[in-house]
């Protein structure tokens, strides 16, 4: 008997019963758009266009970066598609899109069905929370390229936003208001300088306390979901005039709120307006870190800003509020060029 595509480490069986696993975990976040099945060619969406005058599509595409390093420790992995789900569909809710549909890439050492039905699980929940549909995906075997249990995860979504009420900064003024919506972790950013510092030089264990006195471990917190941000923006376009939205991901509050300050402003925020989470004490005491690198890494607990006019502030706090963030003012837009000072 000549040699098989198994002998060279790719299993097509497993690959099928990793497809029947998931098939229960991708339907349940259909929506009504959603034409076909799994399984095929393509993922099929029907754009119900009657609903728009000038529809624009959005796109954006990301991965959960060196996060899957802790999953991959930890032999936890039902959290992190949130995470992969979160890092693509809060981008496009910065220029006012609705989410529509979502799209999945999963690479691995060796397929594991049990592994493979987690991932999926996660990312079908975080399609649930962003009430968007996963229409498809694909699952690759890399042998030789990656060891088993190794694993990668990258994913596409796709909103739809009417042409006149795009958001892209253009009416931001010195005055208008800064509001944060907490983010109670790292998301899925600044994990490179997180994992150096906390275990390398003298390691730490995963299954360790976070932190001295905390009562849940390491692993716990490292792994905790991003927060899906999308429908609390949803929520929020229709009542208040929102002017730029920027999600806090890699570059840190000043590097990703200039990315929505048209010419002649700048930023002032505040960080002593909202509590930063004590894992980014942890990693800034372990590493000997500056406050300014920490500030260009990490979120330090805001995953995203809203900027709006002030007579807009206390309406835009009730609704977050009311979608469930703790949404604080942190700042102001000044007169200025593209800066973004935190004080």
């Amino acid at each position: 008997m000549g040699t098989s595509y198994e002998d060279a480490g790719v299993s097509i069986s497993a690959g099928e019963e990793a497809v029947e696993r998931i098939k229960s975990k991708v339907r349940s976040t259909f929506r009504p758009e959603v034409i076909g099945d799994i399984g095929g060619f393509g993922g099929l969406f029907a754009f119900a266009q009657h609903r728009y005058t000038h529809p624009v599509l959005v796109s954006s595409t990301d991965g959960v970066g060196t996060k899957a390093l802790i999953a991959q420790a930890s032999g936890r992995f039902d959290t992190i598609g949130v995470d992969l789900v979160a890092m693509c569909v809060d981008d496009l809710v910065c220029q006012g899109a609705e989410p529509l549909f979502f799209l999945d890439y999963i690479a691995v050492g060796k397929l594991d069905p049990d592994h493979i039905e987690q991932l999926v699980e996660g990312v079908a929940h975080g399609c649930r929370q962003a009430g968007c549909a996963l229409v498809g995906g694909e699952m690759a075997e890399h042998p030789g390229a990656m060891e088993p249990g190794e694993f990668d995860l990258v994913g596409f979504a796709v909103g739809v936003v009417e042409r006149d009420r795009l958001i892209t900064g253009k009416h931001i003024r010195p005055g208008d208001v800064l509001i944060g919506l907490p983010s109670p972790g790292l998301r899925s950013n600044g994990y490179s300088l997180a994992r150096k510092v906390l275990f390398d030089g003298t390691p730490r264990s995963l299954d360790e306390p976070a932190w001295p006195g905390a009562a849940h471990r390491l692993a716990d917190e490292l792994l905790l979901p991003s927060v899906v941000y999308a429908p609390a923006i949803a929520a929020l376009l229709p009542i208040v005039d929102v002017r730029g939205i920027a999600h806090i991901t890699g570059g840190g509050l000043p590097g990703n709120l200039a990315r929505v300050l048209p010419e002649g402003t700048a930023a002032e925020v505040r960080q002593r307006s909202w509590e930063v989470p004590r894992i980014f004490t942890e990693i800034q005491r372990s590493g000997d870190i500056t406050d300014e690198e920490m500030q260009k890494v990490f979120n330090l607990g805001i995953g995203m800003i809203v900027v709006v006019a002030p007579d807009e502030v206390y309406k835009a706090l009730d609704v977050l509020r009311i979608e469930g963030h703790r949404a604080v003012e942190i700042g102001q837009v000044v007169a200025g060029h593209g800066t973004v000072r935190i004080a």
